[in-house]
């Protein structure tokens, strides 16, 4: 494949980008890993330096949260661990990442904000104005803004559930034009290459079919993360039909980040088709239905 088919990457002024709770902390304690954050920050606030707005997705406050509080070795809340637990944790460890984050961005001297959504920001329509205005002003005034999932409110009827969907849904509310999903795994393949070393790895999805699709059974490499390759093409079927480009690419090194900024061939691209037709509020109000 042409690598200069990806150019244009380099054009791009508005990006979201969403990294998950196993790539951003210790698989052996469950700590947070200080040297990839702050390489993460880094990269972020190089991409800022250029002129560009960014926007991070950030997963980790419940994982952050159950190891401050020495919860991690406990059965009860892991899985279906009771909700008070988790949204206990989540308050103490969205705090903690927080905290962490905007001293990490201050040492570049760039400003962090922190958005906290759930479904109902996008489905009331005053929310959603209201959460589009906020996004269009921090981004004005130079901030970036780190959105997460309200875990310490929701519940099952207004969660959204997984930050890979989160991440798709805040780049089509702010119109953005490009959005990378940092994972565990290159990119898309055939069949999930964990247990199947003949897999093919897909550099270019051009249309995101039905045959796409059926390529992301659920499947996860991590114990702390939501999202498999499902919630990811569902990420990316929102991205793109919302005009924005998807990559999928691995978190293990964070400089693919400058990578894929300059164009260079990594993880998978899902091209934009933006869709008149597509409605952000009433895919949204669908979630979790079936």
């Amino acid at each position: 494949m042409n690598a200069n088919i990806r150019d244009y990457i380099k054009d791009k002024k508005r990006i979201v980008i969403k990294i998950g709770s196993s790539s951003l902390q210790h698989a052996e304690t469950g700590d947070l890993d200080y040297v990839k954050l702050e390489k993460l920050v880094r990269a972020l606030c190089d991409i800022c330096n250029q002129g560009k707005e960014v926007v991070l997705v950030s997963s980790g406050a419940i994982a952050a949260g159950r190891n401050a509080m020495h919860l991690s070795g406990r059965a009860d809340v892991k899985g279906d661990s009771p909700i008070a637990v988790k949204q206990a944790c989540a308050a103490v460890g969205q705090a903690k990442l927080m905290m962490v984050y905007q001293k990490l961005f201050a040492e570049y001297n760039h400003i962090a904000a922190q958005i906290l959504m759930t479904k109902n920001t996008i489905v009331d329509d005053l929310n959603r104005f209201n959460a589009y205005n906020t996004f269009k002003e921090l981004l004005k005034l130079g901030a970036v803004p780190i959105v997460n999932e309200n875990d310490t409110v929701a519940t099952y009827e207004i969660e959204i559930g997984d930050n890979d969907t989160l991440s798709a849904i805040v780049a089509a509310l702010i119109e953005a034009d490009l959005l990378i999903l940092l994972s565990d795994i290159d990119g898309l393949y055939s069949d999930d290459p964990r247990t199947n070393p003949d897999a093919e790895f897909i550099e270019v999805v051009e249309y995101l079919d039905e045959d796409i699709m059926q390529m992301g059974r659920s499947t996860t490499g991590s114990s702390v993360g939501t999202g498999g390759m499902g919630t990811k093409l569902i990420a990316a079927r929102i991205a793109t039909k919302s005009g924005a480009d998807m990559i999928i690419a691995n978190s293990q090194n964070v400089s693919v980040i400058h990578e894929i900024m300059e164009g260079e061939n990594v993880g998978t691209l899902f091209k934009a088709h933006s869709d008149a037709s597509f409605d952000l509020k009433s895919f949204v109000e669908g979630l979790h239905k079936n």
